[in-house]
């Protein structure tokens, strides 16, 4: 072997292990990206809409109130975590922020499933609040070392709170918060048909002791004959809560809240509309935009971040509650200004 040759072979063997080890060697960081949309107004499958409401008469609706969704993609190389970061669309993160170290994947999955599950329940519950559709408000469980323990029972109805009439789960804990411990709370309840009333005086609430504290669990149902049925599997996570209840709510009213056109959108939300932030928000709204987007629901707290990487023709709306969305809505399809980011 010539001195070319082997100076050839010895410049070429850190190249090769250079090469071998970017494409197997594993990186402690996980790649964010642009995830695949879906028509909150569409189905999942012929015959099977995404937001199924029935028991009530529907109404029609048009346009697109499309959820957003973020792809994880894990388990990168050198070279996969290189080429995703260079790509523009992507962003690497550690992978623990995905994944925390005390969890399994599996369990963090499954947590994420159950997060998305109750966000479907607060998304059912905010928009028939919004609509004014009667609820049951009852009480499912009641501490037996708590505050109630002895004047209310599993099944009460709940009427008011320091005469403040309560119809949603979370009614009764800004009611009840909102008193300090050791301050009474009269309660008015139905039990077995009968209207009655009982003077609590409320603990402090575990982990917060400024607070008021019941220790009762409220559930709150619809007092009628609608049934709202979510059919959107493989989708974790609490951040379609908004779009959700802009389903229900375009469905079962004569609203039209897209105004035909294509609207996407982000965000939690509780069962009395408050709509809070949520992660990846870059991302969603490229997908946003590449699905067809003209405008883009932002909760307020992610406003700042969404300004900065807003992409090109993508008009974003500020959103706090329920009622802002469906307001910003009807503003813009009627012409008018709605409040932007």
């Amino acid at each position: 072997m010539n001195r070319r040759m082997l100076t050839l072979l010895v410049a070429l063997v850190p190249v090769i292990a250079l090469g071998v080890l970017g494409s197997v060697l594993k990186v402690p960081y996980a790649a964010l990206g642009p995830g695949p949309t879906f028509n909150t107004l569409g189905e999942v499958e012929p015959d099977k809409p995404i937001v199924d409401v029935e028991g009530v008469p529907l109404d029609p609706t048009s346009g697109n109130l499309n959820m957003t969704t973020v792809s994880v993609r894990d388990n990168l190389t050198i070279f996969e975590a290189f080429a995703y970061w260079a790509s523009g669309r992507q962003g690497l993160v550690p992978r623990s922020e995905i994944y925390p170290p005390d969890k399994t994947k599996e369990e963090t999955e499954a947590a994420n499933k159950a997060d998305f599950e109750q966000s479907e329940d607060s998304a059912e519950l905010a928009a028939l609040q919004y609509l004014k559709y009667p609820m049951k408000l009852s009480i499912g469980g009641v501490g037996t070392d708590g505050p109630a323990k002895d004047a209310l029972r599993e099944g009460d109805e709940l009427i008011s709170i320091n005469g403040v009439d309560v119809a949603s789960v979370c009614g009764v804990q800004k009611a009840v918060s909102g008193s300090g411990p050791d301050s009474d709370a009269t309660i008015r309840f139905r039990r077995d048909g009968v209207d009655t009333s009982a003077v609590v005086k409320l603990g402090a609430r575990p982990g917060d002791p400024e607070k008021g504290y019941l220790g009762i669990t409220p559930v709150e149902k619809p007092d009628g004959p609608v049934e709202v049925t979510f059919n959107l599997a493989d989708v974790g996570g609490p951040s379609a809560g908004l779009m959700f209840s802009l389903a229900v709510i375009d469905k079962m009213s004569p609203l039209e809240l897209s105004g035909g056109t294509f609207i996407a959108g982000t965000g939690t939300i509780d069962s009395c509309g408050a709509v809070g932030p949520i992660g990846g928000i870059p991302y969603k709204m490229i997908a946003a935009q590449e699905a067809g987007a003209k405008t883009f629901l932002v909760p307020a707290e992610n406003c700042d971040e969404a300004k900065q990487r807003a992409p090109d023709g993508l008009r974003l709306v500020k959103v706090t509650t329920l009622d802002d969305a469906v307001g910003s809505l009807e503003a813009i399809r009627d012409g008018r200004d709605a409040p932007g980011c």
